[in-house]
C-alpha cells in the first residue's frame, strides 16, 4: 500500500510517447498497441491518464519529433506534463496533478526503458507511490553502439530489476498489459 495517506486511486502514466522517442525502438508497434489498449481501458474505468512529454536533448518544442505519436491521441482534459529531466516528477507539476486526483498508485508505460521510464519509476517509489511497470508497454533502442546491451536485453533487465525492487510500505510489480488492473488494492 502506498505511503501517501488517503491516496487510494490509480493513474495510468504514459511517458514520452513522442515521435522521436519511440522511433526505432524495439517492438514499437506492439508497445504502442498495448499502451493504446491500456489508455482505452483506463478511460472506460474513469482512471486518470497522465501524459508526459519531454523536451530538450534534441527534442525542440513543437518539432515533429516532439509531437505525441498519432496512434495515441490525448483527449482534452487529460493532463499533459512537460518535463526536461528523466524523472517525470523533477521540476514538473506531476506530483500536484496526482495529489489532486487522490492517486497513490501508478501504472507506468512508455519510453525509454533505460532512461525516462527507469528514472520515473524510481522517482515515484522514493516519493511514496506504489508502482506497476507494464512489462510489454515500455521500450527503448539498441545501445550496443555505446557499449550497452541491445534493446531487448534492456527491456528484460528493466522488468527483472523492477520485479525485485521494494521499499517499506509500498508495493511494486511488473505485469503484462493483459493483466493490468486499475482497481484499488484489496484490504
Amino acid at each position: 500500500m502506498t505511503t501517501l495517506e488517503g491516496r487510494q486511486n490509480t493513474a495510468l502514466v504514459v511517458i514520452d510517447p513522442q515521435n522521436a522517442v519511440l522511433a526505432g525502438t524495439a517492438g514499437r508497434e506492439g508497445v504502442v498497441a498495448n499502451i493504446g489498449g491500456l489508455v482505452g481501458k483506463a478511460r472506460a474505468e474513469g482512471v486518470p491518464v497522465i501524459w508526459i512529454q519531454n523536451s530538450g536533448d534534441g527534442l525542440a518544442v513543437d518539432s515533429e519529433g516532439w509531437q505525441l505519436v498519432p496512434e495515441l491521441p490525448r483527449r482534452d482534459g487529460e493532463p499533459l506534463v512537460h518535463k526536461t529531466y528523466g524523472d517525470s516528477f523533477e521540476a514538473t507539476d506531476l506530483a500536484e496533478i496526482l495529489a489532486g486526483r487522490g492517486v497513490g498508485r501508478l501504472v507506468v508505460t512508455g519510453g525509454q526503458s533505460d532512461a525516462c521510464v527507469r528514472a520515473t519509476i524510481h522517482g515515484a517509489l522514493v516519493r511514496g507511490y506504489d508502482v506497476s511497470l507494464v512489462s510489454d508497454a515500455h521500450t527503448t533502442v539498441d545501445r550496443t553502439e555505446y557499449g550497452g546491451p541491445p534493446a531487448g536485453q534492456i527491456i528484460a533487465l528493466t522488468n527483472l530489476y523492477w520485479t525485485y525492487t521494494a521499499a517499506p510500505g509500498r508495493t511494486t510489480e511488473v505485469v503484462p498489459a493483459a493483466e493490468v488492473s486499475f482497481a484499488p488494492p484489496a484490504g
